[in-house]
């Protein structure tokens, strides 16, 4: 498998499972639903673990542009390989929305509120002030490229580490996700929001492309200077 393969497949995967348990939880008539942000929080840390299992030994699975580029910078990825991450993991995203939008097809009819349905897809913030949510996103994203890279010094037993990276997804969910719903992925974010605005969702609402640039931009700067900060500090 071509690393550019491997990056679609882990990010579908990624995304397939996250935006999955977001459906179950908001979708009417789910036997999910209502199972709240708690459930949302560890699933999508596993839906990490199980992106990275899936590729990390072709890719290095960053499964995120943010990651990326962050890599980039510190030398830890040639510079030449951003753009085909990057695409990969966009489609890749994209892809696995689709599966879920497939997943949960009776259901999206049964769910009247357009919001709803624009978050399975895509993040939104809690209290609209598109400032404070870039902060909140970068933060986030610092701490997990921070994170990611701290991990990365320990002895850790083989093959566990992909559990580790998933407890850090865990925790910033459950720590910073409030204000924002945490992306710290942009294509986590871009890709789903292109397929909320193109598949035929019943009453899906509009997809908030003013805001879309939050959960983009915040998270590449955010991880390229938590990395930077790692690397001055260690």
């Amino acid at each position: 498998m071509s690393t550019f393969l491997a990056e679609l497949v882990g990010t579908a995967i990624l995304v397939l499972l996250g935006d999955g348990v977001v459906a179950g939880c908001l979708l009417n008539k789910s036997k999910a639903e209502n199972a709240g942000w708690i459930v949302i929080t560890l699933a999508w840390g596993l839906a990490v673990t199980m992106g990275i299992y899936a590729v990390g030994n072709i890719s290095g699975a960053h499964l995120n542009p943010a990651v990326t580029l962050a890599m980039a910078a510190i030398g830890n990825l040639p510079w030449s390989e951003v753009g085909p991450y990057i695409a990969a993991q966009m489609i890749g995203a994209f892809i696995g929305a689709v599966l879920v939008w497939i997943t949960y097809l009776p259901h999206w009819s049964k769910t009247d509120d357009p919001g709803k349905k624009l978050g399975i897809f895509a993040t939104a913030p809690a209290i609209y002030s598109p400032a404070a949510n870039f902060v909140t996103e970068a933060i986030g994203t610092f701490v997990l490229l921070f994170g990611i890279l701290f991990i990365g010094q320990n002895e850790i037993a083989p093959g566990f580490a992909p559990v580790a990276v998933g407890l850090l997804i865990v925790v910033i969910g459950m720590s910073l996700g409030g204000p924002t719903g945490y992306a710290i992925n942009p294509a986590r974010d871009l890709g789903p929001r292109i397929a909320h605005a193109v598949l035929p969702i019943p009453g899906k609402g509009d997809s908030q492309w003013n805001y879309a640039w939050v959960p983009v931009l915040g998270p590449l700067v955010g991880g390229v200077l938590g990395a930077l900060a790692f690397k001055a500090l260690f």
